[in-house]
Parts: structure tokens; sequence; C-alpha cells
């Protein structure tokens, strides 16, 4: 660390763009894989930060917890969870990752390793958390687990005709512990924003006995069962072939309306994870996220604007996620209260001239976009969407992480 610079660390690189790729040295934290001490009285476990989630998911499910928060993907390390701060399906009740992480242990750039936490050094660890990796390496973490009966999850799916009555259904399951929304980016209309959404409960023993009397109460991970075993053609993802998806999906889940019923954990929290390099469906250009979150207050009108455009244009993302998000966390911390939408979307030639056209209303409403998912924004849109930043520069001043801790993605938007 003290001898190197333009270095940052590197998780299991789930990360969507540039962040985890420094710009002279990535440091692979996959060896830090020990689990070190688990209470099972308060669930306070210590791990160090290359632990995948998955491993965590393995061992502590069948003994009946669970992370407190979990992104799309099991397949992340702690060290990747916290730098990114990542969020899920019930960030409007329980926050981010981060604000469950009660100590981590930071090797600065100097070499030193200082422990620190939301009451001990809390500047240093708000700018860690959420961070990017670049105030030093994160090398190990405690945090409490949520204690679950079962390894089953109570559904309730919801089915919204249009955009204001996604919005309605999420303010209104607001109690739900987690709630999230696929959303037809192509429907125009008054169906502009039909939805499905999905509320979840940990199930209980009961629940689980009394539904499926057979059914293993904390079952493990399913394998992957289905695999992309080759780039598709760039044709394969058109307009038309999105909006039959989109079609047949709405239809499919709208039957599944109004009653509670029983799902695997694994497909709920994880669901692409169970399709091998599903990225290969996007063709050998690839993909982009657009993750970007707007305040509540004109939610509505921007959401409506940016389908509005992604309809026009007639590019096709079937994997278009919708959540409410709660209060907004660390310095660099992506979450403010209100809606974020994921959209993913084929590269094409003009496919960057619309996400810079949708970062411009995002911009506009007061949001920003999400650093972990982000490959391509400006500079000037990301230091729009960040009010924090300055302080954060600061705080990398100080500790001599400025020019020392450096990724491709740091050196794009210059921080």
């Amino acid at each position: 660390m003290a001898e190197r610079r333009g270095l940052v660390a590197r998780g299991n690189g789930r990360a969507y763009g540039d962040a985890a790729i420094g710009t002279r040295v990535t440091l692979g934290a996959l060896g830090l894989d020990r689990m070190k001490a688990f209470d099972p009285e308060s669930g306070r476990l210590t791990v160090e930060a290359g632990v995948l989630l998955s491993d965590i998911l393995a061992a502590f499910l069948p003994r009946g917890f669970f992370p407190p928060v979990v992104p799309g993907t099991k397949l992340v390390t702690v060290g990747g969870m916290i730098a990114s701060d990542v969020h899920g399906k019930n960030h409007h009740r329980d926050g981010s990752f981060g604000d469950h992480v009660e100590r981590l242990t930071l090797v600065l750039p100097s070499g030193e390793a200082v422990s620190c936490g939301p009451k001990d050094q809390p500047e240093l660890f708000r700018a860690t958390v959420g961070g990017m990796g670049l105030t030093g390496i994160i090398t190990e973490a405690t945090f409490r687990m949520r204690p679950v009966e079962t390894g089953w999850i109570r559904q309730c799916s919801i089915v919204a005709t249009n955009l204001a009555g996604a919005l309605k259904a999420l303010e209104d399951s607001a109690a739900a512990t987690y709630s999230v929304a696929w959303i037809d980016c192509l429907a125009r209309g008054a169906n502009m924003g039909r939805s499905l959404i999905f509320l979840g409960e940990h199930a209980t023993r009961d629940e689980v006995a009394s539904a499926q009397p057979e059914a293993d109460l904390r079952p493990q991970a399913r394998a992957g069962r289905l695999s992309v075993p080759l780039d598709l053609p760039s044709l394969t993802l058109n307009k038309a072939t999105v909006a039959a998806f989109n079609e047949v999906y709405f239809r499919r889940g709208s039957k599944k309306g109004g009653e509670p019923f029983l799902t695997h954990w694994h497909p709920y929290f994880f669901p692409l994870d169970g399709v091998d390099r599903w990225n290969r469906i996007y063709g050998r250009r690839g993909f982009l996220q657009h993750q970007c979150v707007v305040p509540s207050t004109n939610a509505q009108a921007v959401l409506s604007e940016i389908l509005e455009r992604v309809s026009r244009s007639g590019k096709a993302s079937f994997l278009a996620v919708l959540k409410k998000m709660g209060a907004a966390g660390s310095l660099m911390s992506f979450p403010m209260e209100g809606y974020t939408l994921a959209l993913d979307l084929r590269v094409t030639d003009d496919t960057f001239a619309l996400l810079d056209d949708i970062d411009r209303i995002v911009v506009a409403a007061g949001g920003r976009l999400y650093l972990a998912k982000d490959a391509r924004q400006s500079r000037q849109t990301f230091e729009a969407g960040y009010p924090n930043l300055g302080r954060f520069n600061d705080l990398r001043r100080a500790i001599g992480a400025t020019g020392h801790m450096a990724s491709h993605l740091s050196s794009r938007l210059g921080i």
C-alpha cells in the first residue's frame, strides 16, 4: 500500500463499470476469505472483506440467520458491499448494508491498519461506506445478521396498470419488509409504466408447515439450471421481441396477483444468479445499466419522462426495476428518499446519446446515478448528484488517498 500508487481493491468483479480497476494496480481481495467470529445471541458476524455473500448464506441460513441487506446478486464480497453501500428490496425500511456495519478495518494509503465505525472515527467510516474503495483497503467487517425462522418468503404480487398505480402500490406497501417492482418500460399511452409489484416477508415455520408440509424449512441456494452458451446475435433483443416478452411476463404475473404464496428465497432475491452468463443475451457489445434515484416530490413526472424517452427510442430493456428508497446514508452513498429505476440497455451506437438525455432529466430533478452500476456518466452529471463530494475529497487529502487510491472510475469522474 505504502509503495504503490494508482491502486484500488477488487472483490468478485460484479460492479458493472470501472470502479474496481486501478489506474496502475488492482489488488484482488478474494484471498481474505475467512469468517472469524459469530455470536448467535446477537447475530453479530465478523468476516474478512473477501468473503462472498453466497458463502455467508450457505453457512448461516441453515442456522436461522439472513443478512440484513442483500443486493440483486449473491456473488459479491462483503468489502464490495460496503464500498458500494449496496441496497436491497428493504431499503425503504432498513437502509443500506452500511447502516448495519458496526465496525470495519481499513488499511490506509500509508499502510497503517485502523478500525472505524459509526462512533469511532465516524467521518472516516462514513467516507469508506459507499466510497468505492477510494479511502483505502477494507480488510474486515462486523455486522449483525437477521434471525429468520425459515428460508422461504411469503410473497404477495400487486398488479399496477400504469406508473401512477405502481408508485401508489409501493407507497401503500411501505410497511412490507421487502418490495420491488418489475416495470414494462416499453408500454405506452394509458399503460405506460405498468408493473408487477412483489412484496415479501420471511415466512414463519407455521406458514411453511401449513402451505408445504414436506418442504425443507431452510433450503440451500438453487443451482443454476440455465446457461447462455454464446453471445446472442444483436437482433435477438429488439423492440418486438422484448415487447412480446414483457406482454407474456405481465400476463403471467397478473394471474398471481392477490393471494400470498410461498417462494424460495433464492429466486426472490437473486433471479439472475439462476442463469449462468446471462449477460451474453445482450450480444458481443454487451449492455449498460442505468440506475438513477430521484426525489419523491416529483418522482412520477420525472419517471414518466424517462420511460417516455426509452419507449419512444425503441430501446429494449426487459430488466427494468423500480424500488422505493429511504433516507440517504453515508457521504457518497447512492440512495436518497425517493424512487430508483434501473434499466439494462444493449449497447448500440445511439445508446449513449439516449442515456445522456436521461442523465439531464435526472440532474434537473435533483437525482443521481449509482456508481457501482455506472460505466459512462459525465463528470458534470456526477458532481451535480453528489453534494458531499467536497467533504469526501477533503478527507481523502487528509489521509493521503488523493492520487494514491485511484480507479478508472475516479479518474473518469475527477475524484
